[in-house]
């Protein structure tokens, strides 16, 4: 299994306060910070919590101010933002508009509605790019939200500033050894995973994964490619060098 499908379980396990906190944040259209480790479900999370919620845009691609205008113009054009509709008629109109054209469209449709905005997979926004947020935020009244991928918020770049209320963040922390077993056992047996080593290799996983679920669940997948196999038993030591180094290059 590779390590960028870590979080390929589609559950979520242990995460009701978490949930519950966002929950609030959207209902009051509140403007947050989510924060944690890479690998601990924050986006796996996300994609639970936002659906009921009409007129919430998730940008899974934040990388650039652009890419974010334009994955908003699509959303807006199927949500029926009339101003949305009239420049650009379909999906394939988004694409001939100049970038500075699509800004002006997209800021006009936000300040049409009620929406509000999440943005996913950032990567230290500029200060160009937190200009525009700004922009966002006071023009249009539009609440934005961001996911930051490291327990420090350092790829929120120019962004951070603008969550500095401790009321703003939700953070998602990696299980607690309680739960991290819990997790490591329902991840066990919906893989149908096997071994004479079991008890062995579980608390190695526990060990090597520090309770975050994604990492969990990679080392787990791992144990069934017969590359780790010796008939029933695991081959720990190969098994983890293997993760180590796939791990860093997916994060």
């Amino acid at each position: 299994m590779a390590v960028n499908e870590r979080m390929s379980t589609q559950f979520i396990f242990d995460r009701s306060e978490e949930r519950q906190r966002i929950d609030q944040f959207l209902v009051k259209r509140r403007p947050f910070i989510i924060y944690g480790p890479s690998g601990v479900g924050k986006t796996l999370l996300l994609r639970d919590v936002l659906p009921p919620f009409r007129g919430m845009f998730y940008c899974d691609d934040s990388s650039t101010i652009n890419t974010v205008f334009r994955s908003l113009a699509v959303s807006l054009l199927r949500a029926g933002s009339p101003r949305a509709q009239s420049a650009f008629r379909d999906e394939e109109g988004i694409r001939t508009k100049s970038p500075v054209s699509l800004k002006g469209i997209i800021l006009d449709s936000l300040r049409e509605g009620e929406y509000a905005i999440v943005l996913d997979h950032l990567k230290r926004p500029s200060y160009s790019f937190a200009s525009a947020v700004r922009e966002i935020l006071n023009l249009c009244s539009t609440p934005v939200s961001i996911v930051a991928r490291s327990a420090h918020m350092e790829d929120t770049g120019f962004l951070q500033p603008f969550y500095g209320d401790r009321s703003q963040k939700c953070e998602i922390r990696n299980f607690d050894d309680t739960v991290a077993e819990q997790f490591a056992r329902e991840i066990v047996k919906r893989k149908g995973l096997v071994a004479s080593n079991m008890s062995e290799f579980l608390e190695k996983v526990l060990e090597f994964s520090a309770g975050n679920p994604g990492a969990i669940t990679a080392l787990i997948g791992m144990a069934n490619d017969r590359k780790y196999r010796t008939d029933e038993h695991i081959k720990i030591t190969p098994l983890y060098i293997d993760f180590r180094m796939n791990w860093e290059l997916a994060k």
